[in-house]
């Protein structure tokens, strides 16, 4: 799918409301071209961005706020009866449940409900293999990025969960765009992450490759700074990143980058940012992103390229953050969007 966005506006995921109604009023007010269905942790605890995922997982369950290995099961039967499942494709199996996500269902219902002519995609989101894997612990007090059998569970679980969700979506709107959240990716590189760049991209592309057969748009969401060329090698279509906070990193893999939009990859810039906010303007967002416009352009990316092929979003999530920050952020993305919109198009 070749799609332009030319800097339309669209979310990440978390917000911090407990009333759902009014994190999708706010949706679907400022985000009117890409909404996203709202992660909710505040309401309750298996909103949180790991416990959301992990209905229909081997060997993990939610339990005191939080998702725990489960030392009482058999681990051979256990995975017997998942890949049992996954050969069956028994999306219905891998659902993400109205108790894990009361967003996603409710979202979906008022779509319906008052049918917005405006819209282009309908947006979700899922928590990537590594940062779901790396918040879990193991017996042995390892996490679960050490067990490779385990990682190949938590690979094909979230990608049956993906697809289920894509099939949701495509209920109300047929062009979807879904992101695969990646904060641990941050942390690539350092001495503390049991990982390689290959590992890394073969797994991404495990769960990528299958859903692209959907006819969605898969995005790559990292808040923190990593190895861009690593995440521009994989078949994502979009890099999400942090655009308020990493900006001068970014632009160091400006070859990788222009490679990336030249094949019809997306830049969402994370350029309003989140919890570093402070009542930034809207002036000095728009001329940040200028600023990193001209430093791509200076490192040989056409500026009609970038332009054409980049979205404009916060820079992370919003869970944690007061309904009143979460509400500014969200509609300042939205003017922000709109103003490089008619500057540049």
């Amino acid at each position: 799918m070749d799609f332009k966005p030319k800097c339309l506006a669209t979310g990440i995921g978390s917000l911090p409301h407990r009333d759902i109604g009014a994190a999708l009023d706010l949706i679907l007010e400022a985000l009117t071209q890409i909404p996203f269905w709202p992660q909710l942790p505040k309401l309750n605890p298996r909103e949180s961005m790991v416990a959301q995922f992990v209905e229909g997982l081997p060997l993990l369950k939610f339990k005191d706020k939080e998702v725990v290995f489960d030392v009482s099961v058999d681990r051979d039967e256990a995975l017997s009866k998942f890949y049992e499942r996954i050969i069956a494709t028994d999306f219905n199996y891998f659902a993400i449940s109205q108790d894990y996500a009361a967003g996603l269902e409710t979202f979906l219902d008022k779509l319906k409900i008052y049918q917005p002519k405006t819209i282009a995609f309908l947006k979700g989101q899922i928590t990537g293999p590594f940062t779901f894997a790396a918040s879990i612990k193991l017996s042995d007090g390892r996490n679960l990025l050490s067990d490779a059998i385990l990682m190949d569970a938590v690979v094909n679980g979230l990608g049956m969960k993906a697809a289920w969700q894509i099939k949701k979506l495509k209920t109300y709107k047929s062009k979807v765009i879904l992101f695969l959240d990646e904060p641990y990716l941050g942390c690539f590189g350092s001495g503390y992450t049991p990982i390689s760049r290959e590992e890394v991209i073969k797994r991404l592309n495990d769960i990528i490759e299958p859903l692209k057969e959907e006819g969605v748009l898969l995005g790559i969401h990292c808040c923190g700074n990593t190895d861009w060329s690593m995440l521009a090698e994989t078949k994502a279509d979009i890099i999400s990143f942090d655009a308020f906070g990493f900006l001068d990193r970014v632009i160091l893999y400006a070859q990788d980058l222009n490679k990336f939009l030249s094949r019809g990859g997306i830049l969402a810039w994370g350029i309003v940012p989140t919890s570093e906010f402070k009542g930034q303007s809207q002036q000095e967002l728009i001329q940040r992103f200028q600023q990193g416009l001209k430093g791509l352009v200076k490192k040989g990316i056409p500026q009609k390229l970038i332009l054409e092929r980049s979205l404009i979003t916060p820079s992370c999530g919003m869970g944690t953050l007061s309904e009143a920050t979460a509400g500014e952020i969200l509609r300042l993305t939205a003017r922000v969007s709109g103003a490089l919109r008619k500057e540049y198009f």
